[in-house]
């Protein structure tokens, strides 16, 4: 798509190019994270660089993840990625199961893969964690009050 920009009476062209859909709509594992994440007050799901996205004012959780491994891109596709404080990444990382994700890793993010053995409480309590990074003061405190 070929996309106009003005700027002072100089039109700037740039393509905008639409991200190829990284993930199954049928995925049951899809499927339990988006009942958990649009649990949450305010929360929204939209499609962000091919891959489910949760959000209220900013983006709380992606479904699906990768990372650059010796210079290609390893996927993750049954994976959550999460922003949690530095200690609880540190604590996280120290899992087989747990890696950073790229670009977002070095803004805190964790990606956590996803698999039979995977516990739902704690995913749904990382969900609950990144979202109180994330979301409004007025959105954690429904959430506080939900949960008395």
């Amino acid at each position: 798509m070929l996309v106009s920009v003005p700027n002072r009476g100089v039109g700037i062209y740039c393509v905008l190019m639409a991200h190829q859909q990284m993930f199954d709509d049928d995925d049951p594992v899809l499927e339990r994270i988006r009942t958990l994440a649009l649990a949450l007050p305010g929360a929204q799901e939209k499609v962000s660089h091919g891959r489910p996205a949760f959000f209220t004012s900013k983006v709380f959780a992606y479904f699906s993840g990768s990372l650059k491994v010796g210079g290609d891109w390893v996927q993750h596709p049954q994976s959550i990625l999460v922003k949690l404080d530095a200690d609880e990444s540190k604590a996280l990382l120290n899992q087989e199961r747990c890696w950073v994700p790229g670009y977002l890793g070095t803004s805190g993010w964790v990606g956590i893969d996803i698999d039979e053995t995977s516990e739902w409480d704690e995913l749904a309590e990382l969900l609950e964690t990144s979202y109180r990074e994330t979301a409004t003061p007025a959105l954690i405190a429904e959430l506080d009050s939900r949960q008395r």
